[in-house]
């Protein structure tokens, strides 16, 4: 199925183009296979051409009604066409304020949804007339701010219902300060300013260069840098004369050692290179009533403290916590701001980190999940094979970049490993079933390559970190303990204060795993049935249920049925003594990594024929989805308080090692039951990680290949600790098996 975008497009330089594309990529990452976007390029006349990209398969003169209506016919011939989106900015049409588009509308007979990217408040006669037209002419419409959706019910008359708040996209970036990025530029050392964007006489640079020699009287190793080419419609009517009088402010004002003029249409990379090199991003607009800037919004995703004239978008998006406000057209109100958060480094950092923090839900993947979700209410077509998202390539980068020489660290500040915080047997233990299954992955395919060797090497060695991880923690009693310090000394504390239960039974798992990977070279093996051994000599019987669900994991694999059988029939006889018709479980309470008890019961059928397994095994599963699945999306129990039998299912602070368990049982019921149905929900309890959850936003980062800590009842845990990265890949494989980790890419 297709959607068509009618917009302009790269190469087309244009911030519509841009955005266009930037939004169609996310939503083919989004729907690869199901879904795919397609363009009606808009160009300025009948002559001006651009070598554009197999996506485009139409091109539209802005002034050509005979355009407008020979496309919108061909899109109603297209069977596969199932809707239309335009993005609209006044200047990309033909006409009075780019009436000539609702000869399109009128001719076209596709669901079609409007995204406004210009609403101007008081409209005269001809713009309220045209902007309500094509309101009225389209399915749905789009806004990108509160405040525009405002405008366009109070002064244009449009039905509320009728218009959904999309933000526009920012591209999601792990975060970093400025310094390490300065060296790269060659701004080392400077106090770095940055405003980018299509220069024009409307965008107001005059008044922050008059700002300056205030400023650098005080700080003069600071650089103010202006990144971008002038607009190709200015170019055309006045040439370079803006740029140019810039300049010569500069040289005046004797500012040439601090000001830089880089006249390039920066590349993504070069941008996002540059927003990380700055200390401050210069928001400059100089008209009130700009209802979005793409400028601004990749700025404040970046993590970049703001100073900003107050338009329209500025006055709603930056919060007296994220940047600060100046006058339009005043120097004195800028070179105050640019003192104050010059002066005060933590204040300015901490401004930096709320505006990352605050704008997680504008990255281009959650942007995509908003669009295909308001497409797929003008599309019952749209709306069934959305479901179906991609799923994203095996990326081991961030887990990588936890591990050090020792171990796989336990948490992060956001994406940066947190070594204060030590290690984990629990995390180890994932980490290494992870290293495994990926390394018998890449040893299983049918040919070889530097870079498919080069990989397989990584990750023995980071299986061979593990396995000497947990040998590391093997105490003289035979059990493993869970947690060491920063230091690598064990911390004897806080183990013997913990329940070690379900980490020795996690771990035993993970060593069976090691012990029975095929493609591991031997003695890797051989060590971890070793440790496995000394680990069991010492075992009686788990107290924790789930530490015997995840110990029978492992005996399956080892094959060893006896023991099988003693603590299957342990939770048999744990869920005997406790279900009943209205609650047929093991515990009187849900609380993490649940569906690791049907799906040991599941495997000990798969492995002994027992038929009672498979029965209370089935039974339990099905209730643990009654209560976790709500409306086609999986709510894992919250750990705010659990579920207790007798009282109120907890809802928040949903965590990554509950999707993963229960992705991992749905695979296993899936291949022990054969029925479609588990398939079916394992998918959709996988899509919790891609956005399918109660904040409807992804909580896998597919920027640094971790994945968030948590959902909680109005945010996300942005740090990406090593349970979460872990249990994320986990799921992944499980739902995938052989053949999906990458050769090339990220690691």
């Amino acid at each position: 199925m297709k959607v068509v975008y009618l917009s302009s497009f790269p190469p087309r330089e244009c911030g519509i183009a841009t955005f266009t594309a930037d939004l169609t990529g996310a939503m083919d990452d989004l729907l690869e296979s199901v879904v795919e976007s397609r363009i009606a390029a808009m160009n300025t006349d009948a002559v001006s051409r651009y070598h554009y990209p197999r996506q485009v398969i139409f091109q539209i003169d802005q002034n050509s009604e005979g355009d407008y209506l020979r496309t919108a016919e061909s899109i109603n011939g297209m069977d596969d066409v199932k809707l239309v989106n335009i993005q609209h900015e006044f200047g990309l049409f033909g006409g009075g304020y780019g009436s000539n588009i609702l000869s399109f509308l009128r001719a076209l007979k596709k669901p079609s949804i409007v995204t406004f990217h210009s609403v101007l408040p008081s409209p005269n006669g001809e713009l309220h007339r045209v902007v309500r037209s094509i309101a009225e002419t389209v399915s749905g419409v789009t806004a990108m701010t509160n405040l525009s959706r405002e405008i366009l019910v109070r002064e244009y008359g449009l039905d509320e219902k009728k218009i959904s708040v999309i933000p526009h996209g920012i591209h999601a970036a792990p975060y970093s300060s400025s310094a390490k990025t300065k060296v790269a530029l060659g701004f080392s050392g400077k106090v770095s300013l940055l405003t980018f964007g299509f220069l024009s006489r409307g965008k107001g640079l005059e008044y922050v260069i008059e700002a300056l020699p205030k400023v650098v009287k005080a700080y003069p190793d600071l650089a103010y840098i202006i990144l971008g080419v002038t607009h190709p419609n200015v170019l055309k009517e006045e040439g370079e004369s803006y740029r140019n009088s810039l300049i010569q402010k500069v040289r005046d004002l004797g500012l040439s050692s601090h000001v830089s003029f880089y006249n390039e249409y920066a590349s993504l990379d070069s941008l996002l290179q540059f927003l990380r090199a700055a200390d401050i991003y210069i928001s400059t607009s100089l008209d009130p009533n700009q209802a979005v800037s793409g400028t601004l919004s990749y700025a404040l995703g970046s993590g970049r403290p703001v100073i900003s004239t107050p338009f329209a978008q500025a006055r709603e998006i930056i919060t007296p916590e994220s940047g600060l406000l100046v006058n339009f057209r005043d120097p004195d109100s800028y070179a105050e701001a640019i003192t104050a958060l010059l002066k005060d480094p933590v204040r300015r950092e901490q401004f930096g980190k709320n505006a990352y923090f605050r704008t997680r839900n504008m990255t281009w993947e959650n942007v995509a999940l908003e669009y295909s979700k308001l497409f797929s209410e003008y599309s019952g077509e749209l709306a069934e094979v959305s479901k179906h998202k991609k799923i994203p390539r095996i990326n081991l980068s961030h887990m990588f970049r936890l591990t050090d020489d020792f171990g796989i660290i336990q948490f992060s500040q956001l994406s940066l490993p947190d070594i204060a915080s030590g290690y984990t047997v629990d995390d180890n233990a994932r980490a290494l079933i992870v290293a495994c299954l990926c390394y018998g992955d890449l040893a299983g395919r049918p040919f070889a390559t530097a870079s498919l060797d080069k990989r397989k090497k990584d990750l023995l060695r980071r299986a061979e970190i593990y396995l000497r991880f947990i040998e590391t923690v093997l105490g003289e009693d035979g059990l493993f303990g869970n947690y060491v310090k920063s230091d690598r000394t064990i911390d004897s504390t806080l183990n013997r204060n913990e329940n070690l239960e379900d980490a020795n039974g996690r771990t035993l798992w993970a060593l069976a795993v090691a012990a029975t990977a095929e493609h591991l070279p031997e003695g890797l093996r051989d060590k971890a049935l070793s440790l496995f051994r000394k680990r069991a000599e010492n075992h009686k019987m788990f107290e924790s249920p789930r530490a015997s669900a995840f110990y029978v994991k492992g005996l399956c694999l080892l094959s060893e049925t006896k023991e099988l059988i003693r603590h299957c029939d342990r939770l048999v006889s744990l869920y005997r003594g406790v279900s009943s018709e209205e609650w047929p479980w093991f515990e009187n309470y849900l609380t993490y990594s649940n569906a690791v008890f049907p799906e040991a019961l599941l495997l000990g059928h798969q492995q002994t024929g027992n038929s009672e397994y498979l029965e209370i095994g089935v039974k339990t599963l099905d209730f643990l989805i009654r209560q976790t699945f709500i409306g086609g999306i999986y709510a894992p129990i919250g750990q705010d308080g659990w579920h207790h039998k007798m009282g109120e299912r907890r809802y928040f602070d949903q965590q990554p090692e509950d999707v993963s368990a229960m992705a991992c049982a749905l695979a296993t019921a899936t291949r022990v039951t054969g029925k479609a149905v588990y398939k079916k929900l394992m998918y959709e309890a996988f899509n919790w990680f891609l956005g399918d959850n109660s904040l409807e936003q992804v909580v896998y980062d597919r920027a640094t290949g971790g994945c968030y800590d948590g959902v909680g009842e109005g945010h996300i845990n942005l740090n990406q600790g090593a349970e979460s990265t872990t249990s994320y890949l986990l799921a992944r494989l499980a739902i995938m098996g052989r053949n999906s980790v990458a050769t090339e890419g990220p690691i």
